[in-house]
């Protein structure tokens, strides 16, 4: 491998604006390649190898995503001759269970946090949940943002205008007042930089025993996925929640929206098309 394409790459990157978190899963898929690799010939074939061996060991979306990630270190390097094709996916109409967040499981989190005093995990549970921001948009949840009711959130180079409750203003306010947070960032660490996705996994998986609900479900993105499926549910509006969610495609926020098979069986039943034999 040289190690001087690699370093490029990761400057070029850097200059396209993409997020710290992608830059180091490009990387880290690539270096993972160049394992497979050893001391081979860098070949079409060897790829379409490598497309095969990760075929046997991941899920299709993880291959995916590795490929994504090759294709375009290929392409940076000048090489798209070496490109492969994704897998072709059916979307899913269903996701399982084990994994969608429930309301009720929601509301025990939250019971749970302020049952353990951290306010902090306590309010930003229902500041992701309430508006539907992504973790990595927290930072633009400011003192400056609660005085005018909405975050001009700027990320991966797409602004967007986030409305916030005046419920969520309010008790906002009142935190960082507590806290003496005068200006910038609402949720900070103890040195005062904002929180970033790691310290709010950590504190998330904390709760899970005390809140009885399964580690699989408790990350901070899947808040985010309760507030498009109980938006949806409501409203039905799915263009409105694609702007809600900050997606140019709708396509993105149809994943959004896939519920499990239980609630889907129970619409069927309700319909009374089956009569008792």
């Amino acid at each position: 491998m040289k190690k001087e394409d690699v370093t490029r790459f990761e400057a070029y990157l850097a200059q396209e604006e993409k997020a710290t978190a992608t830059i180091k899963k490009y990387l880290r898929d690539v270096v993972e390649f160049y394992r497979f690799m050893g001391d081979r010939t860098l070949t079409k074939e060897l790829v379409l190898a490598y497309k095969e061996h990760l075929t046997k060991e991941y899920a299709p979306t993880s291959v995916n995503a590795a490929l994504c990630s090759l294709n375009r270190f290929f392409a940076f390097l000048g090489r798209a001759e070496l490109t492969v094709k994704s897998l072709k996916l059916q979307r899913s109409l269903f996701v399982g269970g084990e994994r969608e967040l429930t309301k009720q499981e929601y509301e025990r989190l939250l019971a749970a946090a302020k049952a353990a005093g951290n306010q902090r995990l306590y309010l930003l549970m229902q500041t992701v949940c309430g508006t539907g921001i992504r973790v990595s948009e927290l930072k633009y949840i400011t003192v400056e943002a609660l005085g005018t009711g909405r975050a001009e959130i700027n990320c991966k180079g797409k602004r967007r205008r986030v409305l916030l409750p005046h419920e969520l203003c309010k008790i906002l306010k009142a935190y960082a007042k507590k806290q003496r947070i005068v200006s910038g960032a609402v949720f900070v660490t103890k040195s005062g930089k904002p929180l970033d996705r790691s310290n709010i996994w950590s504190d998330m998986k904390k709760l899970c025993k005390a809140a009885k609900v399964s580690q699989s479900k408790v990350f901070p993105h899947n808040l985010r996925h309760l507030f498009a499926r109980t938006y949806y549910s409501l409203y039905q509006d799915i263009v409105r929640l694609a702007d809600l969610l900050g997606h140019t495609s709708i396509n993105t926020t149809r994943i959004y929206t896939v519920e499990s098979g239980d609630v889907h069986r129970r619409q069927v039943e309700r319909m009374g098309l089956f009569l008792r034999c």
